[in-house]
């Protein structure tokens, strides 16, 4: 008997790139996920559209309509749990979230970022790598806690930083690997191969031992 899928939520405020990588994977029939909701904080988010045009339900629910951070992140919960949703993955999702909502989601939600963390936290990461002058840069897919980018680290992909890159040029070398590391981060998540052990994951799927990416080229 095929395991029961679980039933996963993204959020997004954008186009909404890392949504349409997750939901391809979830088209895989052995893929552990399904996407039952795609929810935007800004009613004209390019993703949103996508969304719907792929036939997925969605809520738009526009921030500036409430009037605290709170208010905001009940709406955003509310609509969670009438859609049955079990995980949450932000996408891009542009929204600092209340301590009480990280809380309640607490080891269920997981979130995408374009750097090696815990290098590059926050906005502009990538103008972050090349200001530091850095060789290899990355994304990191990591839980969700109220510190913002802090959160335990499930899966990372590293891309080297070239002599000529600009702020655009790196982050669409990044987005490349954010996108493969991403379904393969929720995959982990929701079948319980990482797990969470105090701040740490624990993971219980191999970890790779391929080649050693080197910048600049040693050899």
């Amino acid at each position: 008997m095929t395991a029961a899928r679980r039933r996963v939520a993204v959020l997004i405020s954008g186009r909404g790139s890392n949504m349409q990588a997750l939901v391809e994977a979830a088209r895989a029939p052995h893929y552990p996920a399904e996407i039952v909701l795609v929810v935007s904080n800004r009613i004209e988010a390019p993703g949103l559209a996508w969304a719907r045009a792929q036939g997925l339900p969605t809520a738009a629910i526009d921030h500036k309509a409430f009037a605290s951070r709170e208010a905001f992140d009940h709406a955003i919960d509310a609509a969670l749990r009438a859609a049955g949703v079990e995980y949450v993955a932000l996408a891009g999702f542009m929204r600092l979230q209340s301590a009480g909502f990280v809380e309640k989601w607490a080891g269920r939600q997981i979130n995408v970022h374009p750097s090696l963390l815990p290098l590059f936290k926050g906005l502009h990461p990538q103008r972050q790598a090349l200001a530091a002058g850095v060789r290899i840069s990355g994304a990191t897919v990591h839980f969700v806690t109220p510190e913002l980018d802090s959160g335990p680290i499930i899966a990372q992909a590293a891309v080297p930083v070239l002599a000529d890159d600009t702020e655009d040029a790196l982050a669409a070398r990044i987005l490349t690997v954010e996108h493969r590391i991403y379904p393969l981060a929720l995959s982990l998540m929701v079948t319980g191969k990482a797990r969470l052990e105090g701040d740490k994951v624990v993971l219980s799927a191999p970890v790779n031992q391929g080649q050693i990416l080197l910048s600049p080229d040693l050899t």
